[in-house]
């Protein structure tokens, strides 16, 4: 398996993120290069930095008004589900689960970071939050309301994919 390089084209431009989206793909790097006697414990240190690394962006949504029922924390919520699901499975002895989700992560990450994770950056840069402090230097371009929705004025909670028999 060809694993993930950090690139340039990854930064974002908020350097609490960028620095944890290299750490992520170095990470992933190290699943992907693991011999099994050593891939549950590199999967285990992705799936705990992936934990920390959701739960500091849906800080960030929050403090800047995203609402916990947004498209961006509603997709950390189902990827993280997946990868400790993966890691339940390699325990059980079954490590095949663990490698497929890495190559999924592999083509996962450029497409969330430059969609989701540049959305939310531009949001941080516009209000100009600080994520080391929480402080935002420029309360006035806060939204109004708290955002739901993925945060555009194109999707809101109904937009979000239905199961097909939801839709009879």
């Amino acid at each position: 398996m060809t694993a993930l390089q950090w690139t340039d084209d990854f930064a974002l431009g908020v350097p609490q993120m960028d620095a944890t989206h290299q750490e992520f793909v170095a990470l992933l790097a190290d699943v992907a290069r693991a011999a099994d006697a050593t891939l549950l414990a590199r999967w285990q240190a992705l799936v705990d930095h992936t934990a920390e690394h959701f739960a500091q962006e849906d800080r960030w949504m929050l403090a800047t008004r995203f609402a916990a029922t947004n498209c961006h924390t509603m997709h950390h919520q189902a990827v993280l589900g997946v990868m400790r699901e993966g890691l339940a499975m390699g325990r059980a002895g079954d490590l095949a689960p663990v490698r497929q989700m890495a190559r999924e992560l592999t083509t996962w990450f450029p497409l969330h970071a430059d969609s989701m994770d540049a959305a939310l950056a531009t949001h941080l840069q516009r209000v100009r939050f600080d994520p080391a402090s929480g402080d935002i230097a420029h309360a006035s371009a806060l939204p109004a309301e708290v955002i739901h929705g993925c945060g555009g004025g194109d999707c809101s909670p109904s937009d979000t994919a239905q199961p097909e028999h939801a839709a009879a």
